[in-house]
């Protein structure tokens, strides 16, 4: 995406179409867009020819651009969990470790950074219902992988309103339960994580539209995505007007709920009555 960004920056200051960037490699305008926003894989001899047709001539620039294209072309180490994950998720494992905050809205059950091992276990089981025990291992351990995110040296910033049904909607049996609920009591209060609860008794609000994730990156160059996961796909936005949406919506719901401190003692309190 950084890269797709940057070359994205280059045409356009050089009053160069798509058609005419795709046509210099032999390739479509859509395959330039999809270049641009970071969707497909790069060919040295591509950027070579772009950067070539956008006039940068300079061998450092040229260089640090190109040793970028390699860069973006090296699996992931989450691509060895490919055989157990749906095809559109490996991406948004890729973005959430480079994002520098984190922002989401969550109501079926935990979000994923935040689930112990054995309520991650419940809910894999859960939704891959006739695999095999070692495919929901593999999984599991993928979720515990990501979350190491949180408490790394450049840990990202994390937002999340959880809805109380979340919490109430049992996974695992009652000591599972009990076990999310100190887990999160207890990494609400890490620096770097903001952790809110939408109560029932607030009845209606802005997050009737379902979960979703908004995800930030340090570099400037990148613009805010928006991650909606679907039974069969999940999209991925990054227009302002669709990205501006939902961060109004996710202010509103940060606005209308406690604050870290109150809903801490929600936890506490629901944690009493498991």
């Amino acid at each position: 995406m950084l890269l797709g960004s940057q070359l994205r920056r280059l045409r356009e200051a050089r009053g160069i179409t798509r058609e005419a960037a795709g046509y210099s490699i032999r390739a479509s305008e859509s395959k330039i867009s999809r270049m641009e926003l970071g969707r497909v894989s790069f060919k040295t001899r591509d950027v070579e020819d772009l950067l070539t047709l956008y006039g940068i001539t300079d061998e450092q620039e040229r260089a640090s651009l190109l040793s970028l294209a390699r860069e973006a072309n090296v699996a992931g180490w989450w691509h060895s969990y490919s055989d157990v994950l749906p095809s559109w998720f490996p991406t948004y494992v890729g973005l959430e470790g480079a994002a520098s905050l984190i922002r989401a809205y969550e109501v079926q059950f935990v979000h994923g950074l935040l689930q112990t091992e054995a309520y991650a276990r419940a809910v894999v089981r859960r939704g891959m219902k006739g695999a095999s025990a070692a495919d929901v291992e593999k999984r599991v351990a993928l979720r515990l992988e990501r979350q190491k995110y949180l408490l790394a040296e450049n840990a990202p910033e994390f937002h999340i309103v959880l809805d109380e049904a979340a919490l109430r909607r049992p996974y695992g049996d009652r000591e599972v339960m009990r076990g999310q609920l100190q887990h999160l009591i207890e990494i609400s209060q890490r620096p770097n994580v903001r952790l809110q609860i939408m109560p029932f008794s607030l009845g209606g609000h802005s997050g009737e539209s379902g979960a979703f994730t908004i995800l930030s990156f340090p570099e400037s160059d990148l613009s805010d995505v928006v991650y909606l996961e679907q039974l069969t796909s999940a999209l991925y936005l990054d227009k302002h007007e669709d990205v501006a949406q939902y961060e109004t919506a996710l202010k509103e719901l940060q606005q209308d709920s406690p604050g870290p401190d109150e809903s801490r003692d929600l936890l506490r309190g629901l944690l009493q009555l498991s």
